[in-house]
């Protein structure tokens, strides 16, 4: 389980590669293979695909912080973690690129899964962009994702990257396994959290939740909730209830059993989890 990691004691590794042995002479110019042109494809499909979801996106304002967040109907609800919204009872979101904050009310939030749903008035929000949610069982390794959110409170950022492993467990607000998470490499920093991870026709495969670090920024390892756990938990917490069943962390794991440790969440909301000797750390964007 990677879920309740605090601190592994793992050392860094410096990897070098690329390097052209000294024994070895770079082929000629004539032996060179011809390369392709370059091609403005996937950057124009990216930036097509951003603008087709940003409006579905929302930077999520709590008093103890901030967040993000995902339209999922034309009701006004709103998906996000549980942690970015626990300890509040104020809400506004922003959502696309508007700059106009719009308040909001916390419908349900289940720590045990680490989802919440806020809900604002459509009639106050304007036209509403829901995002599609996939079906789980058609995520792939290695297919192409993007993360949009607002990581230290910089509104509609877009990074990306793959699926980088299925079926991870991860640790919840209150101690319990989050199975099926998805692992990823697109960059997820403090204030991603509840926002979408999309698959490259802009549905919603997952929820950013938490990344494994040993700075505290990212560094390539990243855990989306599934969307499969989404589907299964919001419609409960749309009517203003917790779903998840109660499972004990398993005491015999590795990586501990509490990856926020006593921690409160922090004056910015992000709940960092401080480093507990210097290794990997599992951080609660």
């Amino acid at each position: 389980m990677l879920g309740g990691l605090t601190a592994l004691g793992v050392c860094a590794a410096v990897v070098f590669g690329g390097i052209l042995p000294s024994d070895d002479q770079p082929p000629s110019a004539a032996q060179q293979p011809a390369r392709p042109p370059t091609s403005a494809t996937s950057h124009s499909s990216l930036a097509g695909l951003y603008d087709k979801v940003k409006d579905g996106v929302a930077y999520v304002q709590a008093e103890r912080g901030s967040g993000s967040g995902f339209v999922i109907d034309d009701d006004g609800h709103i998906v996000t973690n549980e942690h970015v919204v626990e300890g509040s009872s104020r809400f506004a979101v922003r959502l696309g690129d508007d700059e106009q904050l719009i308040p909001a009310t916390l419908v349900g939030a289940d720590a045990s899964t680490d989802l919440a749903v806020l809900k604002v008035d459509p009639a106050q929000a304007g036209e509403l962009h829901p995002l599609e949610l996939a079906d789980g069982a058609s995520v792939e390794v290695g297919e192409q994702v993007i993360a949009i959110g607002s990581p230290f409170g910089l509104q509609g950022t877009l990074t990306s990257g793959i699926v980088s492993a299925l079926h991870r467990d991860i640790q919840s607000p209150n101690g319990q396994v989050i199975s099926g998470a998805l692992q990823t490499d697109a960059a997820i920093n403090p204030g991603n959290s509840g926002g979408p991870l999309l698959d490259s026709d802009g549905r919603v495969i997952g929820v950013n939740a938490q990344i494994a670090s040993a700075s505290g920024g990212n560094t390539g390892v990243g855990f989306a909730i599934s969307v499969d756990t989404v589907r299964q938990v919001v419609p409960n917490l749309q009517e203003g209830a917790g779903s998840a069943p109660q499972v004990q962390p398993d005491p015999s794991s590795p990586y501990g059993t509490d990856p926020y440790g006593s921690q409160q969440p922090s004056p910015d909301g992000y709940g960092q989890s401080p480093s507990q000797g210097g290794g990997l750390v599992l951080i609660i964007p």
